[in-house]
Parts: structure tokens; sequence; C-alpha cells
């Protein structure tokens, strides 16, 4: 309750934020340790860009202090808070992305270390539509909900899974989806977070995405209910097979 009225009032958020960064921020499990390998085992280019962030939880937090890093959000409030607690040597920029506003990304690191995407709607449009950078790391989101199959929603440039369902469980892609995409441009699976959901793809990477997926433990432990059933809550969605 406390945290609660703590989160609404802005003095007194930023100090909580604040104090959270003192102690070491990260993604929603181990996505730090695995970017932070992952770009040492590539040899990546000391720079990242992750879109979808929360100022004291994002995948690339690891590597402020030693990498170059731009992150974008739509949600005001949030890049605000992220202003005023982040590093300066931080880019953070207040855009919503669709298909048609993504040059700026191209042109923002001459090479690019880490691409990280969770944006929670068009994360494999967006992804396919930025593979060309050649990032040494990629960094995405995949919808566990889905199970193995190879399956996207559909591309909305208002996407909002707030309210294309009510369960919130119908976004962004497959891991299947997202590994097949990645494996036409010569990137393979390389490790998934001990918490589900984030997956990490380099040049390198050779595991076999059917046998490395995972459930969300936090969407499983808030909701109560089994990938499966997530998937029989929002089936009746309309998918792009890919």
């Amino acid at each position: 309750m406390m945290l609660k009225i703590i989160k609404k009032i802005t003095p007194l958020r930023r100090a909580y934020y604040r104090s959270m960064i003192a102690k070491g921020i990260g993604g929603q499990s181990d996505e730090g340790q695995i970017l932070m390998r992952l770009a040492k085992e590539t040899g990546a280019p000391k720079t990242f860009i992750e879109f979808g962030f929360h100022p004291i939880q994002f995948n690339c937090a690891a590597l402020i202090g030693s990498f170059q890093g731009l992150l974008i959000d739509g949600n005001s409030r949030q890049i605000a808070d992220a202003r005023a607690v982040l590093p300066a040597s931080i880019r953070i920029e207040e855009r919503f992305l669709d298909l048609n506003n993504l040059d700026f990304i191209r042109t923002a690191f001459p090479k690019l270390g880490v691409l990280s995407i969770d944006i929670d709607g068009n994360d494999y449009w967006f992804l396919e539509k930025l593979l060309d950078i050649e990032p040494s790391v990629i960094s995405i989101e995949y919808n566990p909900s889905f199970l193995d199959r190879s399956i996207s929603t559909v591309y909305d440039p208002a996407f909002d899974r707030t309210k294309k369902h009510a369960s919130g469980w119908y976004h962004g892609a497959s891991l299947a989806a997202l590994a097949k995409l990645c494996g036409a441009h010569g990137y393979g699976l390389a490790a998934v977070s001990d918490g589900g959901i984030n997956a990490f793809f380099t040049k390198t990477g050779s595991l076999d995405p059917k046998a490395a997926w995972k459930p969300s433990v936090l969407r499983g432990k808030w909701s109560d209910t089994t990938p499966e059933q997530q998937w029989d809550a929002v089936k009746h969605m309309p998918f792009v097979q890919v």
C-alpha cells in the first residue's frame, strides 16, 4: 500500500527509483547477465538501443556505464522519470513507434551492439524492419501464451494489448516465429531468460527453440493459469502464420 502511494507522488517516486538504481537494476530475471555474456562472446560494439522500457526495469540496464545507449518509449511519465534518474550519458527519446518512423533508430549509432525490443505488440514487425541493421545481439520478448506455434499478432500501428483482449495475453509473437525470422537473417537462438518471455539471438546461437521455450513465471504466478489455458483464451483472435 505504501509503495503504491509513493509511486503516485513524483518526488517520492523518483527518490524510490534512485534508491533502487543504487542497489542495481536489470530486467525481469537474468536478462542483464545474458546480455553481458553475449556481448562479450560476440565482441559487440558498446552500444545499445532498447524500446519499451521502465526506468528501473529494462533488459539493457546492466550495460549502463560501459555502453552508450538509446532508450525509447511512448509513455511520457516514464520518459520524464527516466531522464530524472538515469545517467545523462543515456539518450532517452519519447516516441510512439510504428513502421514508418523507425529511421532514426538506424542512424543512432554507426554500429549497434545490442537491439532490445519489448513493446507488447508489434515486436515481430519492428524486428523484421530493423534486422538489416545487423546488431551483434538481439533481445526480444516472445509470447509464451502462443506455445510452439509460428505466429504473430496482426500489425496495428496503434497496438495496445490492454484494448485488444481483456486478458492482455494477445500481443507480440511466439518464440518459434521469432526464431524463424532471425534464422532467415543468419541469427540463431543463443539464450532464453530464466523467467521466460525474453529470447536472445546471435550469429552463433544454436539452441532449438522448441526445446529452449519456457513459460512466463510471472504470468503464471499472477494469473494462476497455464500457457495452454492462456492460449485457449486468445486462440480465436486474428493471427499471421509466419
